[in-house]
């Protein structure tokens, strides 16, 4: 019988130097767009999940006995989700690898178009957050579609190619498979996402309404002439901050200074993050905020933004960065496959925590300079933003996921139909007349990050259950101490960034708030 031990040490041979050499491509193809970075990032990555695809290693693998050793148990079992992971020929490895990076690359290099004048999604953004002429926010927010008819055919090509392959391993499709492979039960998991969504629903409605009723008389149009250009994300995804004087607070400010003064007061120092980020834009360069970790335990994490003087871009730099502490500060000596976060959901909790803080009315004086004159409303503004962006993007998340269930369960049916059917019902948005364009391929999570969104919701139930132990064990009620006190990072480095992956992500969350993930937390915060 083949030894555990020996076997994780020669897949850590196999794996780590491409692991690594993968994680600089993509980073290089991301923020050059360089034609040349990008097929170097996708063969890359295809001789990565080839460390992964051969039969005989996995069934070597699956022969070794069930370990009593706890670390050695939670390492095969890693290990066993990555080669069934990747269970396919070198030929599809490849094709996979190839049109990922192809849709990626038109993602990144895509510019619109408005009145014939490339533009970036700032830009298109800045025209939905400022303008009070409907016919252009119209032209802006059809603009920023136009990224869906272009991407369409490459992604439904991949959806076909992903679905071939899970299919062929076993499972209905390539959704259940991946779900599956997160430690994550389909039933369960929607389970608790509509759960959470109908706790929420008679908030939403309440919120919309007024939203709606304010931007009835800020446009000069009746409620039921509103469409989806009359709100400031192009998705809908998020609650407006144009009502407030949020943005106003960031438009001029150093947005780098914040974010280091506030992480280092935290007990998390990042300047030694900041000098390896790219954060402003640049031609070729993708328009979407991320984090990477090159290599394990290295040292080497990277953010990439496209900063503008806005509480939205605010709110993302401490994001990217929240994930960038978790993996700067996972134990290093853990064994190789244990040295990374324990879960998606779990680095998208502590950065969701932490983009959190842009409406904390204590982090905006103590960071943002807002006067104590004006705390009041400000923290009366600020709670109602971080209010609204939770009811808001609870039912976003619905469109998200099951829109993309059924993508991969059906994909020759009406897609833009199923779309705008799913947005009227969660979002309760009208879809503009006559419209038949993939409007739901221009969100790129769909293309380069598959069955991924609901983390962000399942990280949002964590930030708050997160929030409220550190609120009543660390910070003692006090706002000022959880936004300034060194001992709010010693806690989430203690109990959730040191350990790594040594958790199964339920037991991680109970070890260190003392139950396992609970929903009622996320829907308290947002009914009171």
């Amino acid at each position: 019988m083949t030894d555990l031990s020996e076997f994780i040490k020669r897949q850590q041979e196999i794996v780590e130097t491409i692991e690594r050499d993968s994680q600089q491509a993509y980073w290089d193809a991301t923020v050059t767009g360089d034609s040349g970075a990008l097929d170097r990032a996708a063969g890359l990555q295809a001789s990565l999940d080839l460390c992964y695809s051969s039969v005989e290693r996995r069934h070597e693998l699956l022969a070794t006995a069930e370990p009593l050793d706890e670390s050695l148990a939670r390492q095969r079992k890693i290990l066993l989700d990555s080669f069934a992971r990747a269970q396919m020929s070198p030929e599809a490895i490849y094709e996979l690898s190839k049109r990922s990076m192809t849709v990626e690359s038109i993602f990144a290099n895509f510019r619109a178009k408005l009145k014939d004048v490339a533009v970036t999604d700032n830009d298109l953004k800045a025209v939905l957050r400022r303008s009070s002429d409907s016919s252009e926010r119209r032209e802006a927010w059809e603009a920023s579609k136009v990224i869906g008819s272009t991407v369409e055919g490459e992604l439904l090509d991949l959806v076909a190619l992903r679905n071939r392959e899970a299919q062929a391993a076993g499972y209905p499709d390539y959704y259940v498979m991946q779900i599956r492979l997160q430690e994550l039960d389909e039933i369960e998991l929607f389970r608790v996402l509509e759960n959470v969504s109908r706790s929420l629903t008679p908030s939403f409605v309440e919120y919309k309404a007024g939203l709606d009723a304010t931007l009835s008389a800020r446009f000069g149009v009746t409620i039921d002439e509103l469409r989806p250009w009359h709100y400031e994300d192009p998705f809908f995804q998020d609650a407006p901050s144009a009502d407030s004087s949020l943005d106003d607070i960031f438009e001029r400010a150093d947005l780098e200074r914040i974010a280091s003064r506030f992480y280092q007061e935290i007990g998390l120092p990042i300047d030694h993050l900041l000098k390896r980020a790219d954060l402003y834009e640049r031609s070729g360069k993708s328009q979407h905020a991320f984090c990477m970790a090159v290599g394990r335990g290295t040292g080497d994490i990277r953010v990439a933004c496209n900063l503008r003087g806005t509480a939205r871009w605010m709110e993302t730099l401490l994001h990217e960065f929240g994930h960038a502490v978790y993996d700067d500060l996972v134990d290093r000596d853990l064994p190789f496959f244990l040295r990374t976060y324990s879960h998606i959901l779990t680095t998208e909790a502590i950065a969701e925590m932490m983009g959190r803080f842009v409406s904390n009315a204590a982090w905006l004086r103590a960071y943002a300079g807002v006067p104590a004159g004006q705390a009041a409303e400000i923290e009366r503004q600020a709670r109602a933003v971080s209010r609204g962006h939770l009811l808001v993007f609870t039912q976003w998340v619905q469109v998200m996921t099951q829109f993309e269930r059924e993508l991969y369960a059906n994909p020759s049916q009406d897609l833009n139909k199923l779309w705008w059917d799913l947005v009227e019902t969660h979002q309760r948005l009208k879809r503009p007349e006559g419209r038949n364009e993939p409007d739901w391929a221009a969100k790129i999570h769909l293309a380069t990050a598959p069955a991924y969104y609901h983390n962000y919701l399942l990280g949002e139930m964590m930030a708050s259950q997160i929030l409220r132990t550190l609120r009543s064990t660390v910070a003692g009620g006090s706002e000022d101490r959880l936004v300034s006190d060194p001992a709010v990072g010693g806690w989430l480095a203690q109990h959730i960034f040191r350990p790594g992956s040594r958790y199964s992500w339920n037991d991680l969350i109970a070890r260190a708030t003392g139950e396992p993930l609970n929903p009622a937390y996320l829907v308290a915060e947002v009914i009171d």
